[in-house]
């Protein structure tokens, strides 16, 4: 399985995803014009890779400064299918990586938070 790297754009984030590391990296803004196209090849990438994890840990890292309501759907949906694979026994974390200054940021870390009952979501406030 090939690594998924996607340059970030003045209105997407990077996406750094390789199974060699199992360390899956989202960071920057989030306002693309079609949230569910520009994060399908990610989604796939992730489907494809969840599969195959094993006893491995995998970490999820957002550290989105900014995004918008149709991002926002596109991330409750990563979220969700990584708690389907907690919850099937896969050991997956998720960390919401945000500066001190950015309250929205931080908040909306929270609120995904609250909605995930068994994946493991730590707030990283730098």
């Amino acid at each position: 399985m090939q690594a998924l790297i996607i340059e970030s754009t003045q209105s997407t984030p990077s996406i750094y995803f390789d199974q060699t590391t199992n360390v899956l990296i989202l960071k920057g803004e989030s306002f693309p014009e079609n949230a569910a196209k520009f994060y399908a090849p990610a989604m796939q990438w992730l489907r494809e890779y969840l599969s195959a994890l094993e006893t491995e840990e995998a970490i999820v890292q957002f550290e989105i400064v900014y995004f918008n309501s149709s991002t926002s759907k596109v991330f409750m949906t990563i979220l969700d299918m990584l708690q389907a694979e907690v919850e099937s026994g896969k050991n997956i974390s998720v960390l919401w990586l945000c500066d001190a200054e950015n309250e929205t940021a931080i908040e909306c870390g929270e609120e995904f938070k609250e909605d995930l009952g068994s994946l493991p979501f730590k707030i990283v406030v730098l």
